[in-house]
């Protein structure tokens, strides 16, 4: 997920998204504890992506209305 994507979302989409990509994780390291993950790649993108995301809703917040 790019910037220029996370920018164009309100803030409801933005904690939406976040929570689909922390189920994701969760479903991911399950896979991972059980020898089940083939792309263990998909883990480090999922983890920055929500970073992105936190970092845009932290803004978001701080900003005088």
């Amino acid at each position: 997920m790019k910037m220029s994507e996370i920018r164009d979302l309100t803030v409801a989409e933005l904690q939406a998204k976040k929570r689909d990509l922390r189920q994701e994780l969760f479903n991911l390291r399950l896979q991972l504890a059980t020898s089940q993950l083939e792309k263990t790649g998909r883990l480090r993108t999922l983890r920055r992506d929500i970073a992105r995301l936190e970092t845009r809703l932290t803004v978001l917040r701080k900003k005088p209305a």
